[in-house]
């Protein structure tokens, strides 16, 4: 079939995308199963846990019935959009667009390995493409977390530990080895997140001081660290307080991103019941206009 120029691209009759939104990990799972099972050929996923974004695509005569299928598992109509044709485009080019480099603060710069705009002086670049395991610096909640690694890592004493839990693509890890001569122990109970954090510690040529560990806080046994990263959602966080308190120096600092603001009051009186100070906070709004949070904290 003859492609279309890209300055003009004519409308595909054979198929049609379908988008779903603001979905969690769990609701964005149940959503593919169900395009699938109806008919769907592929997908897109954009966002971050909590703001899923499913871009679903079908041929045409099959679009309304996935349509059907999805607003059926998710239990109402509200997140599903109508099917609207779709443009023929050179896929292989196509997720690119609108990728560009991600600054996080004079320190740090996060960027697609596709793109070759270079960095302003003294600003750290870390190379992150999309994929799989979440955090590639887009959403709020992961931008939040990077400026307070711009902001602490530094500071940190070459051999510090650092962990990252729900590492997912090992951003916020790999942003504190970028920036500092410290050592990083990133955890995730998913084995894509292994994968991809894996291959971006050696794409940025840090992998000698990043570790990977699948499992739960228990596989750390009694180490602590100078540095605790958790951008999770609250419910995946509150569990895990006390734990990563116990994990946390004495002198040590836990930074816990992935809230959204209006969870801040509930969510800073159970890092006092675990033993945890809140030193700062840092907000954002994400294109949507939700609020999210991101808390520094300290032991008490």
């Amino acid at each position: 079939m003859a492609r279309s120029s890209p300055s003009s691209p004519r409308p595909n009759a054979g198929f049609a995308r379908i988008a779903v939104g603001a979905l969690d990990p769990a609701e964005a799972e149940c959503a593919a199963a169900a395009a699938y099972a109806a008919g769907a050929l592929g997908l897109e996923e954009r966002g971050e846990p909590g703001a899923v974004t499913l871009l679903l695509y079908a041929p045409a005569a099959a679009a309304a019935a996935v349509a059907s299928a999805v607003r059926a598992a998710l239990s109402g109509p509200g997140r599903v959009a109508e099917p609207e044709g779709v443009p023929e485009i050179d896929w292989s080019q196509a997720w690119k667009a609108g990728l560009g480099p991600i600054a996080i603060s004079p320190r740090l710069r996060v960027r697609p390995s596709f793109s070759r705009e270079p960095a302003r002086a003294g600003q750290a670049d870390l190379v992150i493409d999309p994929g799989q395991a979440f955090g590639t610096g887009g959403h709020a909640s992961t931008r939040l977390a990077l400026a307070w690694v711009a902001e602490l890592a530094p500071g940190l004493a070459p051999g510090a530990r650092v962990l990252d839990v729900g590492t997912g693509s090992g951003i916020l890890a790999l942003a504190c080895l970028r920036l500092s001569a410290a050592r990083a122990l990133g955890l995730d109970l998913d084995p894509l997140a292994g994968e991809a954090a894996a291959e971006n510690a050696r794409r940025n040529g840090l992998a000698a001081r990043l570790s990977l560990v699948r499992g739960s806080a228990a596989a750390l046994g009694a180490v602590r660290f100078d540095l605790v990263l958790a951008n999770l959602l609250s419910s995946e966080a509150l569990p895990l307080l006390a734990e990563l308190a116990a994990h946390t120096r004495p002198d040590g600092r836990a930074v816990f991103s992935g809230l959204l603001s209006g969870e801040g009051p509930a969510f800073r009186s159970a890092l006092l019941g675990a033993g945890l100070l809140t030193l700062g906070e840092r907000q954002q709004r994400d294109p949507s206009g939700e609020s999210w949070l991101a808390l520094l904290t300290a032991p008490r």
